[in-house]
């Protein structure tokens, strides 16, 4: 089986082309998605982040308002959350690619935001980054709720920029196009993908 990341930076359009991919059904593990269902009411992390960051959780449940108040701009507090979330993502993840495995599936994708600043391009067999012009992440980014100028700087800044994942990616998904073009993008790269020998899973064991 070969595995694809799907990485790009904030409001890129990585999650439209997450759902290309599903589409041309090819599994997609969500990375986000796992986070959100850890924090939720019952989630895996809920407890350890109570333990971390007292008060946030209300009703069972992780206020992510909350604890981006706490983390947002600490490099401390922010480093213990990733020490507790990134852990049980990676387990997940490897949950998914089995059960993937065992429905014999050629390709998986790993939809992962912080793919290069986890190192998680390293269990990959190709990179494809989503990308847009800066004007037309800017517009988007600024289009949602709650955001300003200097919340999008410092996010950005925390993360690998777009120039530096073009750089390192196998297949660039431009998103600054029409859908049809985008997806025509994604078709090519489960084409190439498809041809491809020694995936990196299962994995070898050493001997």
């Amino acid at each position: 089986m070969v595995i694809i990341g799907l990485t790009g930076s904030m409001a890129m359009g990585k999650t439209t082309v997450a759902g290309m991919f599903r589409y041309l059904r090819i599994p997609v593990y969500d990375a986000d998605a796992t986070v959100h269902a850890m924090l939720a009411k019952g989630g895996e992390a809920v407890e350890d982040v109570a333990g971390l960051f007292p008060g946030v959780v209300e009703d069972g449940a992780v206020n992510r308002a909350r604890l981006g108040a706490e983390v947002f701009g600490k490099d401390d507090a922010l480093a213990g959350l990733e020490a507790i979330l990134h852990p049980m993502v990676r387990r997940q993840q490897s949950r998914f690619l089995k059960r993937a495995m065992g429905r014999r599936a050629a390709l998986a994708v790993l939809d992962v935001p912080l793919l290069f600043e986890t190192r998680g391009e390293d269990h990959c067999d190709l990179v494809a980054v989503v990308s847009a012009s800066p004007f037309l992440q800017r517009a988007r980014i600024l289009s949602r709720p709650g955001m300003s100028a200097q919340k999008m700087r410092d996010i950005l800044a925390r993360q690998v920029p777009d120039g530096e994942k073009r750089r390192r990616a196998d297949f660039i998904i431009n998103t600054g196009l029409d859908r049809q073009q985008s997806l025509r993008q994604v078709r090519n790269i489960v084409t190439v993908a498809g041809t491809m020998p020694a995936p990196h899973w299962p994995p070898v064991k050493p001997r």
